[in-house]
């Protein structure tokens, strides 16, 4: 940590992945909890040296430097405190005459967790807020089941396996392989050595027995019930905006699935279906199409994700989707085994339920190894979205997706972008206005918006900074920049909710800095029709007889002027504005003003 980054820290209320000790003489006893937290959700930085009083933070140093810091690292490299080694990075940072010490404290990796205090299993911590909290035996177990190299849906289950799975869902399953792999010679097997054969059935003992992927994928109602005391989904669709809806809001429809899982994912998709503002049918039997509207294919994609992703261990949380008016939230028990930057990349992630993944995979309902996020994100985007937002919450132990129904380059944000007077490709101006949006912007969100990879999304980033529309936060890291300050003045800042783009913590509120600029900030119902018009270019008199417009003067500043400055139009003669045959151009800002209006139009009256 630097000392800009520091300075910046000690001005927050609550910090995820920092924390402050004064530490003047010796280790504070409470700083082994937080390396527990640390270690056990994100990571963080222990700072020794300031006071906390009356909320306030207060540089005060470490006295006895050595000693500390000796103390500090002797125990924690040793397993004296905790269950273990934790490889701790330190560094100094000075500030005036005061020293103090800085301890990043790594994640521990998955395998690794939970690290715990004194050989104490329940004394481990994860962290929360600004906070350190002891785990509860469900969150221990938790930790304990992820770290385990036996995955839970690989374990077998005792139980007849004759007659555990639901003949309808097995028949489709096999009829749905079948078509993808004609001639194959599991064709010619019975339903138990299907199974077998793709290792959801497996001996013991001389015993056939189910897996717990088995029950689950095909299991009758009643064994997985049995299996799992909770309903694999709940799909609610309720009527409101999400930060309107209150924690009671009654639903307006829903489906509790607590059946298997080819039963739920058919029940979801009949269900979005009539929902869905794409109208579209399904092939009945494989339940995919391959023109798929893109919000079904986010919709697919997220909710196979979450079917086959959740942690089925966990019988106090259910899976569940949520249809808001502005967004849809798919919310599963247990996090990412993949980090969130990791989630962007191509190549194949760590599994929760590997032999549920393999099976789905064979029929096709989920996409290549490793691809099923930036599918999603692609196809988002190919809606004009904001990207997706992902919560990968370490500390509770649970993923969840936001898909909001927002424009991106929305009509203030173009007409902003025009403003400037820069020229920005497409993908620079999607990045921009998640900057303008959000205030800042990191790596991870254009790889996001745009689908790049990191070289690419850096490229973007180097762009706008040598535009002087972004500054690094940090001098030296340009993976981290935020929106200009004469910017931000210009822009205004607009209280309403908005949330980062991917991270591993929840959302937090930020000031929404929708383009508020003085000059053009949306187009008069004068104004788009000139824009229409003037997809070739025309003369102000032509423009005036097709509007019915007499006052030349007022027409030229009140409307034609307007859109010159802002970038929506351009003169044909721009060197010479009192050329005789001067007319009037729409520019690429305008054409793209023109694309929204008309996919705006399509939507509400899909929404009719």
């Amino acid at each position: 940590m630097t000392r800009d980054e520091l300075i910046e820290k000690l001005k927050g209320f609550e910090w995820n992945d920092v924390e402050f000790k004064e530490a003047a003489r010796e280790v504070p006893k409470d700083a082994w909890s937080t390396v527990s937290a640390f270690s056990n959700t994100a990571g963080g930085s222990l700072i020794f040296g300031v006071r906390y009083t009356n909320g306030v933070h207060e540089i005060v140093g470490v006295i006895e430097v050595d000693k500390v810091q000796n103390d500090f690292l002797s125990a924690i490299r040793g397993m004296q405190k905790l269950n273990r080694a934790i490889s701790v990075t330190e560094s100094f940072i000075k500030e005036g005459e005061a020293t103090l010490l800085v301890f990043h404290i790594p994640e521990a990796r998955r395998q690794e967790k939970p690290v715990y205090l004194h050989g104490d299993i329940k004394q481990t911590f994860i962290r929360r807020g600004g906070g350190d909290e002891k785990c509860r035996s469900e969150e221990i177990e938790c930790f304990l089941r992820d770290a385990s190299g036996e995955r839970h849906d690989c374990g077998t289950v005792e139980t007849d396996v004759e007659h555990f799975f639901h003949p309808e869902s097995l028949a489709w399953y096999r009829r749905v392989y079948n078509e993808r792999n004609p001639g194959h010679e599991s064709a010619l097997l019975s339903d138990v050595e299907f199974l077998h054969h793709w290792g959801l059935v497996v001996e013991q003992s001389g015993v056939l027995l189910p897996t717990r992927a088995a029950i689950l994928l095909f299991g009758t109602g009643p064994v997985v019930r049995q299996f799992l005391p909770r309903a694999i989904v709940d799909c609610q669709w309720i009527p409101s905006n999400w930060a309107d809806a209150l924690p009671d809001q009654r639903w307006s429809d829903r489906v509790l699935v607590e059946d298997n899982l080819i039963r739920a994912w058919q029940a979801i998709v009949q269900k979005f279906m009539g929902y869905s503002k794409h109208p579209f049918s399904v092939d009945p039997t494989t339940l995919r199409r391959e023109d798929s509207p893109p919000d079904y294919l986010a919709f697919r994609e997220s909710a196979i994700n979450l079917l086959i992703h959740q942690d089925y261990a966990d019988h106090n949380r259910k899976a569940s989707i949520y249809f808001y008016n502005d967004r849809l939230v798919l919310f599963n028990p247990g996090d990412s085994f993949a980090d969130t930057d990791e989630l962007l990349e191509p190549g194949a992630k760590p599994l929760r339920n590997p032999r549920i993944v393999a099976a789905l995979r064979r029929i096709g309902l989920n996409e290549e190894a490793g691809t099923g996020y930036r599918i999603i994100c692609r196809s988002w985007e190919r809606l004009g979205n904001v990207p997706p937002v992902v919560v990968n919450d370490k500390g509770k132990k649970s993923f969840t997706l936001h898909l909001v129904t927002e424009s991106l380059l929305s009509e203030q944000q173009l007409l902003f972008q025009a403003s400037l007077g820069v020229r920005l490709s497409e993908q620079e101006a999607k990045a921009f206005a998640i900057a303008c949006r959000n205030g800042e912007l990191h790596l991870r969100d254009v790889k996001a918006v745009a689908g790049l990879t990191a070289k690419e999304a850096q490229a973007v980033l180097d762009r706008l900074l040598f535009q002087v529309l972004v500054e690094e936060v940090v001098p030296g890291n340009r993976t981290h920049v935020q929106l200009i300050e004469h910017l931000v003045n210009r822009l205004g800042t607009v209280t309403a909710e908005t949330t980062g783009l991917v991270t591993d913590q929840p959302p937090s509120q930020r000031a929404n800095l929708v383009t508020d600029q003085p000059l053009l900030r949306r187009l008069s119902d004068t104004q788009r029709k000139i824009v229409r018009m003037c997809d070739v270019y025309r003369s102000i008199a032509d423009l005036m007889e097709k509007l019915d417009m007499t006052h030349r003067t007022f027409f030229r500043r009140t409307h034609l002027e307007p859109l010159l400055k802002g970038g929506v139009l351009q003169l044909r003669f721009p060197e010479q504005p009192n050329h005789p045959q001067q007319a009037y151009g729409v520019t690429p800002v305008g054409l793209s003003l023109l694309e929204q209006a008309a996919k705006n139009k399509v939507d509400k009256s899909d929404d009719r």
